[in-house]
């Protein structure tokens, strides 16, 4: 199994499992989950489409519940109301999607400010985070422009921005290459290492075991179990 890199866990999931009802069948789609992800790792969740790990992902995201389990996220025990879980999700995690899933009508700077508008800082404070969130990604120069004049890679950037404004603990992205070209999609995956580079926790999920590789942890998850476990040696110590 893999180690963890800290002694801290971010994430400690218990005998997680989720279950589908389907009229009156039922499908597993996690099974006895067990996963400890400690702050300022680089975790890879990589698997075949129907394996559970988009079902994993939304469990770690607070998209939704476990039928059953214990998940404890940054010390919080993630088995409230849904309206705590928002509350939960919407200050601990950043979300880098493989289709951007950003507004056409806002712009660049308005699309990175939502996730603060969401969480209720005063128009005073939201400038200097959004201004340092988009000079990360070397988008300062484009804040007026809306998705539909931008390129894949450059919406991919607004994303990571987005994802990176609240400060979160936990950047979540998924399959975030699947709609670009390989040399955009080398650069988004270098930004991602600087990230963790930079203390930031990343978890990715994708069913690509090349990009997988880019990460410092692989974890395998095949019929909604973790199958393999492992630290990524060309990366630990690169």
């Amino acid at each position: 199994m893999g180690e963890n890199l800290n002694s801290k866990d971010i994430i400690k999931m218990t005998n997680i499992e989720k279950v589908y009802k389907m009229g009156t069948s039922s499908f597993k789609a996690l099974d006895t989950v067990n996963l400890s992800i400690s702050k300022g790792e680089y975790v890879a969740i990589v698997g075949p489409s129907g394996a559970g790990k988009s079902t994993l992902m939304n469990i770690i995201g607070c998209l939704d519940k476990p039928t059953s389990g214990e998940y404890i996220l940054d010390g919080l025990n993630t088995n409230c109301s849904d309206n705590k879980l928002a509350e939960i999700r919407n200050k601990k995690i950043g979300f880098i999607f493989q289709n951007y899933n950003l507004l056409p009508k806002l712009n660049v700077l308005e699309n990175v400010e939502l996730p603060l508008l969401y969480l209720g800082y005063p128009s005073n404070k939201t400038k200097e985070k959004i201004k340092i969130a988009v000079e990360k990604v070397g988008l300062d120069k484009h804040i007026k422009h809306k998705p539909s004049e931008l390129s894949g890679g450059q919406m991919q950037r607004v994303a990571i921005a987005r994802a990176l404004v609240t400060d979160p603990q936990i950047i979540l992205a998924d399959e975030p290459t699947g709609a670009l070209d390989s040399k955009t999609g080398k650069e988004v995956l270098k930004m991602l290492t600087d990230l963790n580079n930079e203390g930031n926790t990343i978890i990715m999920i994708t069913h690509d075991k090349e990009i997988a590789s880019h990460a410092k942890r692989i974890i395998t998850v095949m019929d909604g179990k973790i199958t393999s476990d492992i630290l990524n040696e060309s990366q630990v110590g690169a």
